[in-house]
């Protein structure tokens, strides 16, 4: 297999999912080492192609599908805990966590794909931000954060604004 048609069959896995696939997976796949993977992901990005990369894997976002219901929230809090609280409520109501945005003052809008979708992907990322020590990126922005989530339906969205705004963690506009 020619590195070209490699790099067309990750393209077509990529689209194919709905959910990330590890470079690691991709690698095995293809039987070549995971910094080729690295290597042909970012070739593909230079090619205009709109890969992520989470903690959960590479992934396409495919926000532009009629029969997703994709919504934002508007949030501020700090902690640790509270992004547990905070993603673990829209979770546990079938929501997915798409990303996180920031509005800096300086660099504009930062946005971070977080492909969360249930509570095994929420423990994957806080320890992974634990192990890192890493800091919330709304830590930019006072705690201030949007996310993008894909809700079931509008009565779920209600229902996780209701939550949110419960534990004091939604901004209203």
């Amino acid at each position: 297999m020619t590195t070209e048609e490699r790099r067309r069959q990750i393209l077509d896995i990529l689209n194919s999912r709905d959910e990330p696939i590890t470079g690691s997976d991709l690698s095995k796949k293809f039987d070549v080492s995971r910094q080729v993977i690295v290597q042909d992901i970012a070739v593909l990005r230079a090619k205009g192609i709109n890969i992520m990369a989470t903690s959960s894997g590479y992934y396409i976002l495919k926000i532009n599908k009629n029969d997703r219901n994709i919504r934002t929230i508007f949030c501020k809090h700090k902690g640790y805990e509270s992004i547990e609280i905070e993603l673990g409520i829209m979770v546990d109501m079938g929501a997915k966590v798409l990303d996180v945005i920031v509005t800096h003052p300086v660099y504009g809008e930062i946005r971070c794909p977080l492909m969360i979708n249930s509570r095994y992907d929420l423990k994957k990322f806080t320890d992974k931000v634990k192990e890192f020590k890493a800091e919330p990126l709304a830590s930019l922005t006072g705690g201030e954060h949007i996310h993008t989530i894909e809700v079931p339906n509008d009565e779920i969205y209600e229902i996780i604004l209701n939550k949110l705004n419960e534990v004091g963690f939604l901004v209203k506009d």
